[in-house]
């Protein structure tokens, strides 16, 4: 029996581990290994780094981020304070000085 987790686009059991990512061949979703622990129900959410992540803590952008519809980007070492933790494929929401309300994943941000 595997004890690798079943996809959270699709819920599909035959995920696979490819280096630090799990993938789904049925939708083809990738995401970090270190991105989201269950751990007896509690979902716990980690930067890049494997810091846990709470509602309030204040996060670094760790590369580039396109926003989406806009020409904007979020530039590298960017802070973003207060961040709120939700459920999702993007489970951070946040506000960016300048840009607004966005929702960031955690693997592209590492705890200040």
């Amino acid at each position: 029996m595997s004890d690798l987790p079943k996809c959270p686009q699709c819920g599909s059991e035959y995920t696979y581990e490819d280096g630090n990512m799990y993938v789904c061949p049925e939708c083809a979703h990738e995401w970090a290994k270190a991105a989201v622990v269950e751990t007896e129900g509690e979902r716990v959410i980690t930067d890049a780094n494997g810091n846990v992540l709470q509602d309030g803590d204040t996060v670094t952008v760790l590369k580039d981020l396109k926003v989406k519809g806009s020409s904007a980007v979020v530039k590298v070492g960017t802070k973003v304070k207060n961040i709120r933790l939700v459920d999702g494929d993007h489970d951070i929401d946040c506000k960016i000085d300048g840009i607004g309300a966005m929702k960031l994943k955690s693997e592209f941000v590492k705890k200040a």
